[in-house]
C-alpha cells in the first residue's frame, strides 16, 4: 500500500489517475460535485456507502481503492506480468503500461479483444485523443456515424470526444496496441 492514507488525498489522486473532473465524477456517482470537493478536502467524513457509491462511478471496487498504490515510480522497464489489467469485462483484456510513472501524459494500453467482444451499446467518449494499430486479429470501430473493419496492420487515430465503439466481430482474438493522450486510467 501506498503512503496515501488520507481518504480525500487519495480520492483526489485516484479521480485525477482516471481523468475525470469532479463534476464528471459526481455526474456518474449520482452526487454533487461539492460532496467530491467537500471529500477529497477532508472536510467531512464519508460513509463507507458514500465511498462505495462514488466509487461505482469510476468504477473501482473499495477494497481496490484502499490498496491502489498511488505512489509515482521512476519505472522505466515493465514485465508483461507487471502490467495491470484495468478492462471491466472478462471478454476484454486493457494491460496498462506505466500506471505509476512520474508525470504521465500518455496512456498505453495492450488490448485483446476475445471474439464477440463489444465495448457496449453506449458509444465511449472522454478528452483527449487515441490510436492505435492492430497486430492480430480483426475489430470493427465505430467513430461517430463511421465505421470499419481493422485487421492486422491497419491503425486508426482519432479525437476521444467523438462517441466510439470497439467490436471484434471475427472468430479469433484481436490484439491492439494503443496511446491515449491525457490519460483516462
Amino acid at each position: 500500500m501506498s503512503n496515501i492514507d488520507d481518504l480525500g488525498q487519495r480520492l483526489l489522486l485516484v479521480r485525477k489517475i482516471y481523468g475525470l473532473t469532479q463534476r464528471e465524477l459526481a455526474r456518474r456517482a449520482g452526487v454533487t460535485n461539492g460532496a467530491i470537493s467537500l471529500i477529497e478536502q477532508n472536510r467531512v467524513s464519508p460513509s463507507i456507502s458514500s465511498i462505495k457509491k462514488i466509487l461505482d462511478g469510476i468504477p473501482m471496487s473499495i477494497a481496490e481503492f484502499f490498496t491502489l498504490d498511488l505512489v509515482p515510480s521512476d519505472k522505466v522497464f515493465f514485465r508483461d506480468d507487471e502490467l495491470p489489467d484495468i478492462a471491466m469485462d472478462p471478454k476484454i483484456v486493457m494491460k496498462l503500461l506505466g500506471r505509476r510513472s512520474k508525470g504521465r501524459a500518455i496512456q498505453i494500453l495492450h488490448e485483446y479483444y476475445e471474439p464477440g467482444a463489444d465495448t457496449g451499446e453506449a458509444m465511449l467518449r472522454h478528452s483527449g485523443e487515441e490510436g492505435g494499430v492492430i497486430v492480430r486479429g480483426m475489430i470493427q470501430l465505430t467513430i461517430s456515424d463511421k465505421i470499419q473493419n481493422l485487421t492486422s496492420g491497419d491503425g486508426y487515430y482519432f479525437d476521444s470526444q467523438l462517441p466510439h465503439r470497439f467490436v471484434n466481430a471475427g472468430h479469433e482474438v484481436c490484439e491492439i496496441v494503443s496511446a491515449n493522450s491525457p490519460p483516462s486510467f
